[in-house]
């Protein structure tokens, strides 16, 4: 994945408070009076909005768009944005949308929840071939919103030299919590540090899913953090951090756990297969491999990252937008996003053709069977950033405390 997801931050609240606000005005998107509810057929100018990782990404865009516009007939502008959120946001809240953009599934339930998107999901051809986990992640209110446009999960990174410099071979690759911790203990042994560790939700809550817990209900409508499940889950990585089995990036004097994984202080990390570019670009000369997160007691677990490719409700070329992102989802052409800039195909009809091209990524790629999405429900972002900065304390907070307090401000959210 790109370099956008090595640090999900909160969202700036400008744009979804102009967002939220002119729905609250009568002015909403399920509003179908006037021009937002006409269809113009024949040749179609889509805009597209794209929230890009770099030339690369923006490049290979444009090219299959130009590739569709001359075999449909249509014409199909691509515009990274500077800053997706604002834009977007601004551009919903305004009443000119795009036609086609990018929407992160962090996103995806504040612009479902005021019709922002139009639910297109069953028009898309073989949509069973995108992995559950992914089409689970954009369905709301019973209704498959957009396709997934790719994803990525979150794997175990070990740096080899280290792991021989510790004196552990693959047999001791850790594959329980259990055997994470004895190797962890192993390595502090010799004097290194075992685990650079995200100190949010985003890393900490695969522990979670791998005891069989997560913060809210699969339909998103509930709070579920206060339980047996992630109470054990965070008083594990609390043992961890309190140990020194495990250290937080601000621990390790870097600003994420892969830049403290490239500089060799720390053996292993968590992260996403953008790992992969920082370190060739940044520490091209650290050894590693990438093996599936280790179990819990309830079987393996692991977090998905990934966008869709949404539509407005208010374009007024559906049906062409769709045929584009048909296009855009097809087996090949995610290929060949995958070749173009490193993102992982949603389309489970390519997966071994993908892990033959890219052998390292399996175990991102077979994460997808197992992968819990991010938070399914509108109005969360402070709550979120709540928890974010009680898991930032875990340490030295109380793991009942910071489950107990993300239930009572999800549930005011969620209620309101």
């Amino acid at each position: 994945m790109t370099a956008r997801f090595l640090r999900r931050a909160t969202v700036a609240g400008i744009a979804a408070a102009a967002l939220f606000g002119s729905t609250a005005c009568g002015s909403g998107f399920d509003d179908k009076s006037g021009d937002t509810a006409q269809q113009t057929s024949g040749p179609a100018s889509l805009q597209i909005l794209i929230g890009s990782s770099g030339e690369a990404e923006t490049k290979a865009v444009q090219d299959a768009a130009a590739k569709w516009a001359s075999i449909s007939g249509n014409t199909a502008t691509v515009t990274p944005a500077q800053d997706l959120t604002q834009q977007l946001g601004q551009a919903l809240a305004g009443g000119t949308p795009p036609d086609v953009f990018y929407v992160d599934a962090a996103r995806f339930a504040d612009y479902a929840s005021v019709g922002a998107l139009e639910p297109y999901g069953d028009k898309i051809s073989n949509k069973d071939d995108f992995y559950e986990s992914l089409r689970t992640t954009f369905t709301y209110d019973g209704k498959l919103y957009c396709a997934p446009k790719d994803f990525s999960t979150l794997a175990l990174q070990i740096n080899t030299d280290l792991w021989a410099k510790a004196g552990l071979t693959d047999a001791d690759v850790p594959t329980t919590w259990e055997q994470l911790t004895a190797a962890g203990q192993k390595i502090k042994a010799k004097g290194l540090v075992p685990l650079a560790l995200g100190d949010t939700r985003d890393r900490i809550g695969a522990f979670m899913v791998q005891n069989g817990g997560w913060l809210t209900s699969k339909d998103g409508k509930q709070a579920t953090a206060d339980t047996p499940e992630n109470l054990a889950a965070l008083e594990y990585v609390k043992k961890m951090l309190t140990a020194g089995l495990a250290k937080y990036p601000k621990q390790l004097d870097s600003g994420w756990s892969g830049e403290a994984f490239g500089k060799g202080k720390a053996v292993m990390t968590i992260e996403g297969n953008w790992i992969k570019g920082a370190l060739q670009n940044d520490f091209p000369n650290v050894k590693y491999k990438v093996v599936e997160l280790p179990a819990g007691p309830k079987g393996k677990g692991t977090l998905s990252f990934t966008q869709c490719w949404g539509v407005a409700a208010k374009s007024k070329y559906k049906e062409q937008a769709i045929k584009f992102v048909e296009a855009m989802t097809a087996g090949d052409q995610q290929i060949a996003f995958a070749k173009a800039f490193g993102v992982m195909p949603s389309r489970q009809s390519v997966r071994d053709q993908y892990t033959s091209q890219f052998p390292a990524d399996k175990p991102f790629i077979d994460g997808a069977q197992y992968a819990q999405g991010p938070v399914n429900a509108p109005k969360m972002d402070s709550v979120l950033s709540d928890l974010d900065t009680g898991l930032q304390g875990l340490g030295n907070g109380d793991p009942k405390t910071i489950l107990s307090r993300f239930d009572s401000n999800a549930k005011a959210a969620l209620g309101g």
